[in-house]
């Protein structure tokens, strides 16, 4: 009989927080995944997760709780799949600790991840974007807060993690106005700032008067935002919009729409898709594909290149525009 808890914390301490030197956003999600994992244990079996042994976590336990994540908690299969990575990693140190285990721990291992349909982006046209950003009240102190807020989500792109991440001195005003943020993986970047959202960051820090480590979007205590207040505002700012741009309501709005929307105003002003990747702080260019294929302007216009086979009557052939259209993608 070996117990998890010594390598469960040890997974923590030394494989994630020294020898990985994993975010605290990475290591946040694992101990959900994994706190998740020992509570569904615990209601199966009756035993305190201090007591498991590496036998109470056979694949069929693991198979039976990435089911009930999908079939009781109602989780997406994108979810599962995440649980399902935190899990393996952990399997994966365990696999060095314990190779008496061997067998079961491959077996874990050999779980393979869900496959799941791939939808087309959501995203916001110009007309919805200025219908949202004229929903929030400008005579509120949360109102201007939110204007900010969203009108900067939409013109860089921010993940709502870097959102809620920025300090008043991640802004730069004036000449090379820009936000800086750090990303997925630790990656830094900066994101140059339109005259539009300069102005509303400018009067929003004079109001703010907050120091240059203090949150740069927070509550009326002080207290930094999280990603559920930002999605709730975000929820409450659409059920304004809605009612002067109906077309809002065949759309499902979440903070990540922001960033879609973001980057197809970029893809159809003509910008490349590798500037694109850059700008959102893409780990490729391959991440922009998704939204190549939902932009249906683009499409359109190759459409519009293409010439009739005059020798081969309702045939039809690609252009040298076309080509030279579709090679630039």
């Amino acid at each position: 009989m070996t117990l998890i808890a010594p390598t469960l914390q040890a997974f923590f301490t030394e494989r994630l927080g020294r020898q990985r030197q994993a975010s605290p956003r990475t290591i946040a999600a694992y101990r959900d995944a994994l706190r998740l994992l020992l509570g569904f244990v615990q209601q199966q079996t009756g035993t305190a997760p201090a007591k498991l042994d590496w036998n109470d976590l056979n694949a069929n336990v693991i198979s039976a709780f990435l089911n009930h994540l999908e079939d009781e908690r109602g989780n997406s299969t994108r979810t599962r799949n995440v649980r399902l990575t935190a899990i393996r990693s952990l399997f994966s140190y365990a696999a060095l600790q314990h190779p008496e285990h061997a067998l079961l721990i491959q077996r874990v291992l050999d779980i393979p991840p869900k496959r799941f349909d791939k939808r087309t982006v959501t995203f916001l046209t110009a007309t919805e974007v200025d219908a949202l950003l004229a929903a929030p009240d400008p005579k509120r102190w949360e109102g201007r807060r939110d204007k900010a807020m969203l009108a900067l989500a939409v013109q860089t792109g921010l993940r709502v993690t870097e959102l809620t991440s920025l300090n008043c001195d991640d802004i730069t005003l004036g000449d090379g106005a820009a936000v800086r943020c750090e990303g997925k993986g630790r990656k830094q970047r900066t994101v140059p700032l339109d005259r539009p959202v300069q102005n509303l960051l400018g009067a929003w820090l004079n109001e703010r008067a907050g120091r240059r480590g203090d949150p740069l979007f927070c509550t009326r205590t002080g207290r930094r935002l999280s990603r559920d207040a930002v999605a709730q505002r975000l929820s409450t700012h659409t059920q304004t919009a809605v009612r002067v741009c109906p077309s809002l309501l065949d759309k499902s709005i979440h903070p990540h729409v922001l960033r879609h929307s973001c980057a197809m105003a970029l893809l159809q002003a003509g910008v490349d898709t590798t500037v694109i990747a850059l700008w959102l702080g893409h780990a490729g260019v391959r991440s922009t594909d998704a939204y190549v294929h939902a932009d249906m302007t683009i499409k359109e216009k190759a459409l519009a290149l293409t010439a009739p086979i005059t020798a081969q009557p309702g045939r039809y052939r690609p252009t040298d525009k076309v080509l030279d259209f579709l090679d630039r993608l």
